[in-house]
């Protein structure tokens, strides 16, 4: 057979086989066949942090509405960005996504070397849920509400510590507010996450922390942390009890966290759209919104647009912040 010049039989089936295959082509180049193998869920934060417990709560209602597995890869690290640069630089296809919180708005204000541009590396999906940051102390802590604690920081200035899950992180930029606003000298302590830091202080090794609620929720209930004070102007509905940096006396504090999901820019728009509704769908559902308000947020939702905004707002705000507080980081 003459392969150069195929009989017409041939010819015609090549002709019929490369038709069939131009819409196929044409869904994998638009996202529509999306998705088609499982999801690399990339949470820049260590097992046990806020992050990665609120990734966990909607992972598998992800998997079930996508049809495809959603596979949790934590990569903790430097506030945030190691695994952050892992999005930044994957292809933009949907199959790896970052689920991480507010810290991605505040890394860029203060490191002064990123191997990614936040605003421009990045299309948003949708925010999944916002709480409070919430200061806790170890149960041995002397000081048992915000004034005590400022008044010890003011008698013995530089002595204390606080402890956040790193650099960048809404509690490392908690506890600059807090020195900022109380004119108080308190030592950061960063580290890879919320869990490791929730052990050092049950631990005694640092006295206080700055976490996300669902870090140290269940020890606080448990009796194993004591609970100071949460972040924002509002009480969280897993702590009532627990006032606002505001009720305490500290004036113009209100410190938000919020988790949301982003993939690498140029992704095909059909499949941010598809994540967006399904990330609508899971945070509306009565089983899921128990679950994070267990653990003192409360699910958000809304377009790619939203969290645009929110994005470029929160990126000015935290730049302002970090030179006010003189906050930067090599």
């Amino acid at each position: 057979m003459n392969l150069l010049f195929p009989a017409p039989w041939l010819r015609a089936a090549l002709l019929a086989a490369a038709t069939l295959a131009l819409p196929f082509a044409a869904q994998a180049q638009n996202g529509t066949d999306y998705p088609n193998k499982p999801i690399r869920l990339v949470v820049p934060y260590p097992p046990g942090g806020g992050t990665d417990v609120i990734a966990r709560i909607v992972q598998e209602r992800f998997s079930s509405l996508l049809g495809q597995q959603v596979l949790i890869d934590n990569r903790g690290g430097a506030a945030g960005s190691i695994g952050t640069e892992i999005v930044a630089k994957a292809p933009p296809d949907g199959y790896t996504v970052l689920f991480t919180l507010s810290s991605h708005t505040i890394n860029p204000a203060i490191y002064t070397k990123l191997s990614f541009d936040t605003a421009k590396d990045f299309a948003p999906v949708g925010l999944v849920a916002s709480l409070p940051q919430i200061l806790v102390a170890n149960t041995q802590f002397a000081p048992n509400t915000v004034a005590e604690l400022v008044a010890l920081a003011k008698a013995k200035p530089g002595s204390l510590s606080f402890a956040s899950v790193g650099n960048g992180s809404p509690g490392h930029l908690a506890g600059e507010l807090l020195k900022l606003r109380t004119g108080t000298q308190m030592t950061h302590i960063p580290y890879r996450g919320g869990g490791p830091a929730v052990t050092d202080v049950m631990g005694g090794q640092v006295p206080l922390l700055w976490v996300s609620i669902p870090a140290a929720a269940q020890f606080v209930k448990a009796g194993k942390l004591k609970a100071l004070a949460v972040s924002t102007t509002k009480r969280s509905a897993a702590f009532p009890d627990v006032p606002t940096m505001q009720e305490a006396g500290i004036a113009d504090f209100d410190v938000d966290s919020w988790y949301a999901v982003f993939v690498p820019a140029k992704t095909p728009q059909p499949t941010i759209d598809k994540l967006n509704r399904v990330i609508n769908t899971v945070v509306k559902e009565p089983e899921i919104r128990d679950k994070l308000l267990a653990q003192g947020s409360e699910g958000v939702g809304g377009t790619p647009e939203q969290l645009g905004k929110v994005v470029t707002t929160e990126l000015v705000r935290w730049q302002k912040l970090a030179k006010e507080a003189s906050i930067k980081v090599d």
